[in-house]
């Protein structure tokens, strides 16, 4: 499972050119999910999550979670981040999951993180979305429950 966690002012998600969801403080976390993850993926990266220190204390370090600032998270599902680029110019998703073992392992993810405490807000899964962030920092982490970068 794989993630690409940015600390944000606030984000929202549209479809059809309706919002969806919206948060304020906090991360948002494109997610992608891949062939072979399990429950237990998605409770590293929920944990993980939720626990990132990307906020700043009182001296100007990250040094807390979006736990501790009292923040939101919010997950989108993404594919895309299981693009696999290597041989020529078109990402091929074969590492991806399919969609419907995918859609249990984010909604997975989403309810381990609501069960750690943190409040959640979600795209749509398998839509067309419109995703607007404003990056705080900007502070941008890659995620993965698998491989170290």
């Amino acid at each position: 499972m794989r993630a690409v966690v940015q600390r944000v002012r606030t984000a929202s998600v549209s479809v059809d050119g309706k919002e969806v969801s919206a948060i304020g403080g906090g991360l948002v976390v494109l997610l992608g999910v891949g062939q072979g993850d399990t429950e237990e993926d998605a409770r590293y990266l929920a944990d993980k999550t939720a626990h990132l220190r990307v906020f700043e204390d009182e001296a100007g370090k990250l040094n807390l979670s979006v736990l501790e600032v009292g923040g939101e998270v919010l997950a989108v599902s993404q594919f895309t981040l299981y693009g696999d680029c290597r041989k020529g110019r078109r990402p091929g998703f074969t590492e991806a999951a399919l969609p419907k073992e995918a859609d249990v392992f984010y909604q997975h993810y989403v309810s381990e993180l609501q069960a750690l405490g943190v409040r959640v807000s979600t795209g749509v899964f398998r839509e067309h979305m419109l995703v607007k962030i404003e990056n705080d920092g900007p502070v941008t982490i890659l995620l993965d429950s698998r491989k170290l970068f």
